[in-house]
């Protein structure tokens, strides 16, 4: 245990050394010395811990961020490829063609969902706090708890494949589900990461999805790649903790998720009713707190 506990910090070292020089050239004898090893041992730990060799995991990183920066702007691509160290045009648009399956100036215009790489390090850190190995912290501990009722409506959804959270949602069809909901201009509400209750799942499909809730009314144009399901009225029950910075959403998660853990709704006259509608979590913003809503029913209804 000993031994494979150094390794971790290890690597977690050489992940830290990564991320600080992203665009910076980084060598195997620094990414040694962070390790505390030699740069075979380091190398072959890394692969051993990651499942990718250094330089695969570097030059995956900095297309995944190189793609996040033309998504978000209209930089020259040039820019962005020598930004994370590629030297030349035609070696960035190769690189980012065989990682994404469409070149750079296309994926600037058209703004397809891809499969961002995602260190490992930060999901390991989301399935902490799942198995509740990450507690919750002494100075975020009041939790806003309400119950609201949700009308008659439509969710637009994408579905994944097996998906069981955000971050294996994301591996599976990119992170910008998010902005392409976004667009829906007849959404009541803002998108959602979802858990889909059993009799919402299809076979085949994940219980984690992304959507968006628009009228019962509904008739408009329904994105490709997505689909649209009637939602009955219901009740949620919505938990919403205290701002925080924004680096630590994933405390801030855990905050909430150990309140509802524990949270006993019959005390207040209602019981979990799962079936009724997905379990939702919002976005993660640190100016209003992390918002996560489970259907209720009130009891003896």
């Amino acid at each position: 245990m000993a031994e494979l506990e150094e390794k971790h910090q290890a690597v977690e070292r050489m992940q830290e050394l990564i991320e600080q020089c992203i665009t910076e050239p980084i060598t195997l004898r620094m990414l040694a010395d962070a390790s505390g090893y030699s740069p075979w041992h380091a190398a072959r730990v890394f692969k051993e811990q990651t499942g990718k060799n250094p330089f695969d995991y570097i030059r995956e990183l900095r297309l995944s961020r190189a793609a996040e920066r033309l998504l978000n702007g209209d930089e020259k691509i040039i820019d962005v490829a020598f930004d994370f160290v590629f030297e030349t045009h035609e070696g960035f648009t190769r690189a980012f063609s065989r990682q994404f399956g469409v070149n750079p100036r296309k994926f600037q215009k058209e703004k397809p969902a891809v499969k961002l790489f995602m260190p490992e390090k930060i999901r390991d850190c989301y399935h902490k706090i799942k198995r509740g190995e990450l507690t919750m912290s002494t100075n975020q501990n009041t939790v806003f708890v309400q119950v609201v009722d949700r009308p008659a409506r439509k969710l637009i959804i994408k579905r994944g494949i097996t998906a069981k959270d955000y971050f294996a949602y994301c591996e599976e069809l990119g992170c910008d589900v998010f902005e392409e909901l976004k667009s829906v201009k007849e959404a009541i509400y803002e998108p959602m990461g979802l858990w889909l209750p059993k009799n919402m799942q299809k076979q085949g499909t994940s219980e984690y999805a992304m959507g968006v809730e628009v009228p019962v009314n509904f008739v408009g144009e329904v994105p490709q790649g997505y689909e649209i399901i009637e939602l009955k009225p219901c009740k949620m029950m919505i938990f919403q903790g205290q701002p925080y910075d924004d680096n630590n959403f994933m405390q801030a998660i855990s905050d909430i998720w150990s309140v509802m853990k524990t949270y006993n709704p019959e005390i207040y006259g209602f019981q979990w009713a799962d079936n009724d509608a997905p379990r939702f979590q919002l976005e993660p913003q640190g100016y209003r707190g992390y918002i996560e809503g489970r259907p209720v029913r009130e009891l003896n209804k």
